[in-house]
């Protein structure tokens, strides 16, 4: 609805403002196109969760399972999310920035309580889940909206120091580090990555100064490659995903990497169809949540690839777009978590995409309202629904109205 005016006029001379002003305004209350290519993602990332599910039910270890029980749990995270979604766009920016510290508070007790023996989840030997009864949350995915919001926060805070060492970028890397050691202990290095990519970001849009921001930066992937170096499984992974066609990496190591790529290869431009998929027959394990994407090569093809990464782009760009427009009318908290969101969501899908095609070493990273997952879908949603917020109060603050 078009926004009112909150005065009126009197007499004839008034008739041509009020005219004026009484046409409705061709600037939508949202942004439609953004909101479509979400749901489209999801809903195609629901269809290929079933595609690549389906056969699990025949190995022992889902023997027990039935055949669309992941499609069924999608639908519903799926559900649950976009009223969660709904929910989080109806609260306002500025709710958000004074809710940041605390909510980065609460989020490292969580972390702290999935390391604590007997309440932490364990799966696979990673220490990574609080049970919900209904659903395992993983708190690592809490981190990555909250880390937006707490740097966004943090910047603003902080801007008169930026250029500073000690109060402005130290507090900071000190807080990351502090989440990156809880994250390793799960471990979970893959969202450690995407953690200290969100928080590098928003600081250097933010104005930190880029000195420090090189050093800084030059430090962290000097930390990164001894993580690696000083684990063996690391390690191994690493120089495995070098020469995957090695027979022992083959067998091993690079096993997942190179049933992505003969999935890839089997689909060629155009796909062998929707459920024809050979290697989600229990060739490709995690296929309907690591390398999801994998499978969508080999039935949708490259056409298929392409898609899904045009409207990721798409995502991404608006992000950016929403974020500068919310800067240019003096809203740099808004702004800032916006791009923040852009770069959570397009570094998390780069590394997926970058691990599902051979051009980054396996990590357990999933593609972004797509792959199989309660807490993925959740989150995605709580951060789109709050870009979409934003953009909301930059069309409402563009027509002169009132938040």
């Amino acid at each position: 609805m078009p926004l009112q005016l909150p005065f009126r006029f009197s007499g004839s001379s008034a008739r041509a403002p009020m005219d004026s002003h009484a046409r409705q305004s061709k600037m939508m209350e949202y942004d439609q196109p953004l909101v479509w290519v979400v749901l489209l993602l999801m809903l195609m990332g629901m269809v290929m969760v079933y595609s690549a599910s389906i056969s699990l039910p025949d190995s022992p270890k889902f023997a027990n399972y039935k055949n669309a029980y992941f499609l069924q749990r999608q639908a519903i995270f799926i559900a649950i999310s976009l009223l969660a979604g709904l929910f989080v766009f109806r609260i306002r920016i500025a709710t958000w920035q004074k809710a940041a510290p605390y909510l980065f508070i609460g989020t490292l007790v969580l972390l702290v309580l999935v390391l604590v023996p007997g309440v932490g989840v364990v799966v696979k030997g990673g220490r990574r889940w609080l049970s919900l009864k209904v659903f395992n949350l993983q708190p690592s995915e809490v981190m990555k909206i909250v880390a937006v919001l707490y740097a966004a926060d943090y910047t603003v805070r902080k801007q008169e120091f930026m250029h500073k060492l000690t109060k402005g970028f130290l507090p900071m890397a000190a807080a990351v580090g502090f989440v990156g050691l809880l994250l390793l202990l799960e471990p979970d290095l893959g969202a450690f990555g995407v953690i200290v990519c969100i928080a590098m970001g928003i600081l250097f849009l933010g104005g930190v100064n880029a000195i420090w921001f090189g050093g800084i930066g030059a430090v962290l992937v000097a930390i990164f490659v001894s993580i690696i170096a000083l684990s063996k499984f690391r390690r191994e992974r690493y120089f495995a995903y070098l020469n995957p066609w090695e027979e022992e990496n083959a067998l091993n190591k690079a096993y997942q990497l190179t049933h992505s790529l003969i999935a890839f290869g089997r689909g060629e431009f155009f796909g062998v169809g929707l459920g024809g998929s050979v290697e989600k027959l229990h060739y490709l394990p995690e296929a309907h949540t690591d390398f999801l994407l994998a499978v969508i090569g080999e039935e949708l093809g490259l056409a298929g690839v392409l898609v899904v990464i045009a409207m990721f782009y798409w995502i991404i760009k608006r992000a950016f777009d929403i974020g500068r427009q919310a800067i240019a009318i003096d809203q740099t908290f808004a702004g800032l978590t916006a791009k923040g969101i852009g770069i959570w969501i397009g570094v998390q899908t780069f590394i997926n995409m970058g691990v599902n095609l051979g051009l980054l070493p396996t990590k357990g990273l999933t593609l972004p309202l797509m792959s199989y997952g309660g807490s993925g879908i959740l989150i995605n949603c709580v951060g789109l629904a709050i870009l979409l917020r934003i953009d909301y109060e930059n069309r409402v603050l563009m027509r002169g109205g009132r938040l």
